[in-house]
């Protein structure tokens, strides 16, 4: 079946348009072009802020005016990530899509369901002449998944609605009241590169197979991080007078990385050894992760030898600094029950011609928990010699459990599936909380279909869950408060 048949047509027929769209985060100016368009084609009030957020508004139907007006959030960007072997160009290629029994999915990339859905479902209101509604106004942001720049960049005063439905959390059964704020951790440092000694071996460590995943929303699962297991692998080559001349884990810092790969040198008599001993610590790894990660794969082979290697000072200082830096689970909330408070992703390790960089993330719901971490990761990197930027620094989203959209929401999800809704607060980033300090009293819920494996290419949206939310979103909007 091909996506834009499936139900509801409107949802699925808008998000095949966005998934020919490239739209990279800060590689935004298809998208936006494509959503200026779109508006301006309906005759509806389009326009784009000097951050490149659009903004489309739609008065009520007949009998809705007298409501709050409504603004319907979400991003245009989406998180590239395509398997090692998928040959795919993001920058001039559609998502390929297909449809497997409840899920479509993309062909060895990540689908952009997060947060593709919301833009589609807010396009469908957007253009529909039967869906009952109060003055309505979309709010396409840019850049949410590399910095949030377009939440941050949207001035006080641009917005009218008094109530803001976020349609970017990924559990169906959810409604979101709070999320966590976040801190990108650099690490940077030069080293002296050596020519290599004649005779020496080559070789290359690969790590792969990994399920990646959120950096924030899949942090608690325990899964494994490439850039993690690579560094036990090199931390056994410090007995055998290893010499890494490359090194390239991870790529995006909210994406747990799921590749990692080194390419070294090492004395040709020690070569029968050291594999021996790389095998069993691989056996080791393989067998911690046999539940969490049963497809890793870790292996060894032979290579060209370099013709330059890092100095043995600045790796002992690289490879110590990485397993001392936390990386996964630091605190769970006294709270909110099973509410990750406090994590770091190690997210991307690049080694390279001289020049190391560290990219790490680091959340949490409480601010003063975000600096604590971030700093004992500034304390690590610094003593290793790194220099260390604490940047793109923004806030979480306090709950408000007497927010009245919350209580709309919920007795509609009652009303509408006989069950009570889970109310949350989340582990990542939303945008609620940066849209919260230009505009205070507007009351916010957050709210989406079921997505699995986002920011990996594993990622997936379930079509009956579709389904669902698209119903849950009309009935709210039937029901908003008046004025």
């Amino acid at each position: 079946m091909k996506i834009n048949q499936l139900e509801p047509k409107s949802v699925w027929n808008n998000f095949s348009k966005l998934n020919e769209v490239p739209r990279a985060s800060k590689k935004e100016e298809r998208v936006i072009a494509f959503m200026m368009d779109f508006g301006n084609k309906l005759g509806l009030e389009t326009f784009s802020d000097d951050t490149g957020n659009v903004i489309i508004r739609k008065p009520a139907t007949k009998g809705m005016e007298s409501k709050k007006m409504v603004t319907l959030q979400s991003h245009l960007d989406m998180v590239h990530q395509k398997n090692g072997d998928t040959q795919f160009n993001f920058d001039t290629q559609g998502i390929e899509m297909f449809v497997d029994g409840d899920w479509v999915k993309a062909k060895g990339t990540t689908l952009g369901a997060d947060n593709g859905m919301g833009v589609a479902a807010i396009m469908a209101l957007l253009e529909s002449d039967s869906v009952p509604h109060p003055a309505l106004e979309a709010l396409f942001t840019i850049d949410e998944e590399t910095g949030m720049t377009g939440a941050f960049g949207l001035k006080g005063g641009v917005l009218k609605g008094e109530i803001l439905l976020n349609l970017d959390t990924e559990e169906d059964d959810e409604i979101d009241i709070g999320c966590a704020g976040g801190v990108d951790v650099t690490a940077k440092r030069t080293y002296n590169e050596k020519s290599c000694v004649h005779g020496d071996a080559g070789l290359q460590i690969t790590v792969k197979g990994l399920k990646g995943g959120h950096s924030g929303m899949d942090i608690y699962k325990g899964q494994g991080n490439a850039n993690k297991i690579m560094n036990r692998l090199l931390y056994l080559g410090l007995d055998f007078n290893m010499r890494i001349s490359s090194l390239k884990g991870g790529s995006l810092r909210n994406a747990i990385p799921r590749e990692s790969l080194c390419q070294l040198n090492i004395g040709r008599k020690q070569v029968e050894e050291f594999t021996n001993k790389f095998n069993e610590l691989s056996d080791a790894i393989k067998t911690e992760l046999k539940i969490q990660e049963p497809n890793v794969i870790i292996s060894l082979s032979e290579i060209e030898p370099a013709k330059k290697v890092m100095g043995l000072g600045a790796q002992g200082k690289l490879i110590k600094s990485i397993y001392a830096a936390h990386n996964g689970v630091y605190a769970m909330s006294a709270a909110i029950k099973n509410l990750v408070e406090t994590s770091n992703n190690v997210a991307k390790i690049v080694v390279k011609d001289g020049k190391i960089i560290i990219g790490c993330l680091t959340r949490s719901s409480v601010d003063s928990a975000k600096l604590d971490l971030a700093n004992a990761l500034r304390s690590v990197f610094e003593l290793g010699g790194f220099e260390v930027d604490l940047s793109g620094d923004y806030p979480g989203w306090s709950p408000n459990p007497d927010s009245e959209i919350l209580s709309i929401t919920k007795h509609t999800y009652i009303k509408l599936f006989k069950e009570e809704p889970k109310v949350i607060a989340c582990h990542a980033g939303l945008e609620c909380g940066i849209l919260g300090q230009n505009y205070p009293q507007i009351d916010m819920v957050s709210f989406g279909p079921t997505i699995l494996g986002a920011h990996s290419p594993d990622e997936r949206v379930s079509i009956s869950s579709v389904q669902k939310f698209w119903k849950f979103l009309i009935a709210i909007l039937a029901v908003t408060p008046e004025k």
